[in-house]
């Protein structure tokens, strides 16, 4: 029987669009067609979805802001429900699968009433508040991390370990050989995740000016920093001669992970699910305001492999990683070793993991679909 196409949702980010793009990849490779609905901000993530329709709905956060911010977010929320059951009625598709984020809201919450098969996943260890909304409304839950908490033990039941999917660019990379520096270089790669980190700007070219210049000599940077902070970031580092490739956003960041040594990082589900099937040692500092610290959770995840150190963002000081930096600058080897280590929490099969929960979903429900569409 011909299925309909999967509906994929994900918020605009890179940490909800990445995993998402993984499984259109898989479910594509398969004859499946893929549509994607996400909101305004997803515009910069998805090149990879151009061969594929992408349906842009209302998405708020009705959380924090004042009484009314609220009202205004459920409004939005109750025009996008609408918007998603007008278009399920006219895609219908086989399933809905959700990556989180509040865009995910609407299209998830139209996509039950409507009878369609609906699978969430969660990419960190700690589920967050928009899939928490839904997860009664979901048929599975597929979690990328083998512990997931925020959620009731009820829910538990629904969950499979699929790990995180991570994109056909991160699997290319894992196949990389590990970056071997006759020279002894140090490749050091820095990146904030998708939406970039300013501590990092400000912490990092502090702690390689506090090494040994003779030292400093051997390192090499490729940084992301955001707009406002990329050209004085360069010009430290030309005011110390280190060579070092700063930008906003690197389209390749799979291949940046692969030639560096090191890698120093926030800790987003993405991050450290590519950080692992790639295999680089890393110093992780999880971003600190997060309600339900869930990249802290992610980043104990990588580091029970011996791969990773976690710095908390109040002791990221020059000082401490100016430390690590020369451990790693006398031992290399331990690098290459941790890296080996990181593997060892991959999972490279995570994207066809998922997209056999999709069609074992869609085949549970095969009797019932589309009972209340149209």
């Amino acid at each position: 029987m011909m299925l309909g196409p999967v509906l994929i949702a994900a918020g605009g980010t890179g940490g909800h669009l990445f995993p998402a793009e993984a499984l259109a990849s898989a479910l594509t490779a398969r004859g499946i067609a893929v549509e994607l609905v996400t909101d305004n901000r997803a515009v910069k993530y998805t090149g990879a979805f151009a061969t594929h329709r992408v349906h842009i709905l209302p998405a708020a956060t009705p959380t924090g802001g004042s009484f009314f911010g609220k009202l205004k977010a459920l409004w939005i929320l109750l025009r996008g429900t609408l918007a998603a059951r007008s278009l399920i009625r006219d895609v219908q598709p086989s399933c809905m699968v959700g990556f989180g984020g509040y865009p995910t809201v609407a299209p998830l919450t139209a996509a039950s009433q409507l009878g369609v098969p609906t699978i969430l996943h969660e990419q960190n260890a700690v589920m967050g508040r928009a899939n928490r909304f839904l997860v009664n409304r979901a048929d599975r839950i597929a979690t990328g991390f083998k512990a997931l908490e925020g959620i009731s033990s009820e829910a538990k039941l629904k969950c499979v370990q699929t790990g995180n999917p991570v994109r056909p660019a991160v699997l290319e990379a894992a196949n990389l050989p590990y970056p071997q520096s006759s020279d002894r270089l140090l490749h050091i790669l820095v990146t904030g995740g998708s939406q970039g980190a300013r501590v990092m700007a400000d912490i990092v070219p502090a702690a390689i000016e506090l090494i040994f210049p003779e030292l400093r000599n051997s390192i090499r940077i490729v940084q992301q920093a955001r707009g406002e902070d990329a050209e004085r970031v360069t010009q430290d580092y030309k005011r110390m001669k280190i060579e070092a490739v700063v930008k906003p956003f690197f389209d390749d960041l799979p291949a940046r992970i692969a030639a560096a040594h090191l890698v120093i990082s926030r800790a987003g589900a993405s991050t450290v699910s590519e950080l692992a099937v790639i295999g680089r040692a890393s110093i992780l500092v999880p971003f600190p305001h997060a309600l339900d610290q869930d990249q802290a959770a992610n980043a104990e995840q990588l580091a029970e492999t011996g791969a990773a150190e976690i710095i908390r963002q109040i002791a990221f000081t020059p000082e401490r990683l100016a430390k690590l930096i020369d451990h790693a600058l006398a031992d290399p080897d331990l690098l290459m070793e941790k890296g080996q280590s990181a593997r060892t929490a991959g999972r490279p099969d995570a994207a066809e993991r998922l997209a056999d929960l999709v069609l074992e979903t869609i085949a549970l429900r095969q009797p019932n679909r589309g009972r209340n569409v149209g």
